[in-house]
C-alpha cells in the first residue's frame, strides 16, 4: 500500500515553480499528479509522487534547494487539524507530543522520533515510502517545515544547536542558513534537528488556554489517534539492530518483550510481514548510504546488516537493478549534470 500525504504538503508549490519561470503542469503530469490533486482541499495524494515531483522540480528549475525554499513559509495551517490542536498546547513539549500522536492524519510516510540525552533533544525525521524513490528535496522540505514549527512555538529568536542531513551539501548554503540558522551538518547518520532540552519546556507563544479544550474536543471527534505505535517501534528496532548483525524476528520480539506471534500480528494489521518491513527499511537506508559518495560500500553493507559485501551487492542488484557501485556512479552523474547544481564527488571505496 502506498503511503499517502495531504496535498497541503505542496502548499506554495505552484507559486514557487512559476516564480522560477517554469510551468508546473508538465511536472505534475510527469509525477503522476493532476491539477485536481492540488485544487481539492485536504485531498490525500501518494507520498512517493510528491517526492518525485520535488526532485524533478529541482532539476528542471535548476534550484537545488527547491524543497527548502518551499518550507520557508510553512505554518501550522499546513498541518490542518493537527496544527490546530498543537498550536494551543501550553508548551513546546506538549505541542510536539500532539503532532506526533496525530501525525498519521496528515502524513502516512513521515516518521518522527524524539529522544533526550545529556540536556539535548534529538528529533529524527524519516520518510518511509516503501519503494526506491529519491527524497532529498522532500527531506529538506520536512526538516525546514519542522524547524519553522518549533520556532513558531518557542519564539522567533529560537535557534537549534544544529540541523543534520544525511545527504551532501549543496554548492550554495545561503538558503540553508537563511531558513535553518548558522549550524548545519551534512553527511550525518540521520536527518533532523538537535536543540536544548530546556527548549521543550518553553511556553508556547501561540497558545490560547481558553481555546484548548475546544480544539482537543474537535480533533478527538473527527479522528481517533493511532491506537499504538507498534509498527513504528518494530521499524525503529529493525533500523537500530541492522548494524549489529542481530536483526531477527526473535531479537525484535525480545526487545519488545513479546513473542514472535505478537510481532507478526502487529505487522499484519498494516499488511506487513517481518521480511517486508526488514526489506523496506533496508531499501530506504540503502538509498541514503549508497548515495553518500564518500561512504565505503563495505561500511554500507555492515550498516544494513549484511555479513559480506557480496551478499549486499546481490541484494542491491535485485532491488535496484544494478550494482551499488554502478548506481552510485549514475547518481553522481545525475547530481552533477548541467542544471542540477549538484556538488558531490565520486571517491574510491
Amino acid at each position: 500500500m502506498r503511503p499517502l500525504v495531504r496535498n497541503a504538503a505542496l502548499n506554495g508549490y505552484l507559486a514557487l515553480t512559476r516564480s522560477l519561470a517554469v510551468d508546473p503542469q508538465p511536472l505534475l503530469r510527469s509525477a503522476g499528479l493532476a491539477n485536481t490533486d492540488l485544487a481539492i482541499h485536504n485531498k490525500w495524494i501518494p507520498a512517493d509522487a510528491v517526492a518525485q515531483l520535488l526532485e524533478l522540480s529541482a532539476v528542471v528549475t535548476g534550484e537545488e534547494n527547491f524543497g527548502l525554499r518551499l518550507a520557508e513559509d510553512r505554518r501550522f495551517s499546513n498541518l490542518g487539524p493537527v496544527g490546530l490542536i498543537a498550536r494551543d498546547e501550553p508548551d513546546v513539549r506538549s505541542a510536539l507530543e500532539m503532532i506526533m500522536r496525530y501525525l498519521h492524519l496528515h502524513n502516512e510516510a513521515l516518521h518522527i522520533g524524539i529522544s533526550e540525552t545529556n540536556s539535548l533533544v534529538t528529533v529524527q525525521l524519516r520518510i518511509v515510502l516503501g519503494t526506491p524513490t529519491e527524497c532529498r528535496q522532500a527531506i529538506e522540505l520536512i526538516v525546514g517545515a519542522f524547524h519553522c514549527i518549533i520556532r513558531s512555538l518557542a519564539g522567533y529568536t529560537w535557534n537549534p544547536v544544529t540541523v543534520c542531513f544525511m545527504h551532501h551539501a549543496p554548492n550554495d548554503l545561503a538558503t540553508h542558513h537563511r531558513v535553518l540558522g548558522p549550524s548545519i551538518r551534512f553527511g550525518e547518520e540521520f536527518n533532523g534537528i538537535i536543540f536544548y532540552a530546556d527548549d521543550l519546556d518553553a511556553p508556547n507563544t501561540l497558545s490560547d488556554p481558553l481555546l484548548r479544550p475546544y480544539t482537543r474536543q474537535y480533533l478527538e471527534a473527527v479522528a481517533l489517534p493511532r491506537p499504538t505505535a507498534d509498527v513504528d517501534r518494530i521499524r525503529n528496532l529493525i533500523e537500530a539492530l541492522l548494524p549489529t548483525g542481530r536483526c531477527s524476528l526473535q531479537q525484535v520480539a525480545h526487545s519488545l518483550g513479546v513473542d514472535r506471534k505478537t510481532v507478526h500480528r502487529h505487522l499484519a494489521r498494516s499488511n506487513e510481514t517481518f521480511s517486508s518491513a526488514l526489506n523496506s527499511t533496508r531499501i530506504h537506508l540503502a538509498q541514503q548510504y549508497v548515495g553518500q559518495q564518500n561512504r565505503p560500500l563495505t561500511q554500507v553493507a555492515e550498516l544494513l546488516g549484511f555479513s559480506a559485501l557480496s551478499a549486499f551487492s546481490r541484494w542491491f542488484r535485485g532491488e535496484f537493478g544494478s550494482s551499488p557501485r554502478a548506481w552510485r556512479v549514475t547518481r553522481n552523474h545525475e547530481v552533477n549534470r548541467p542544471g542540477s547544481n549538484g556538488s558531490s564527488t565520486l571517491e574510491e571505496d
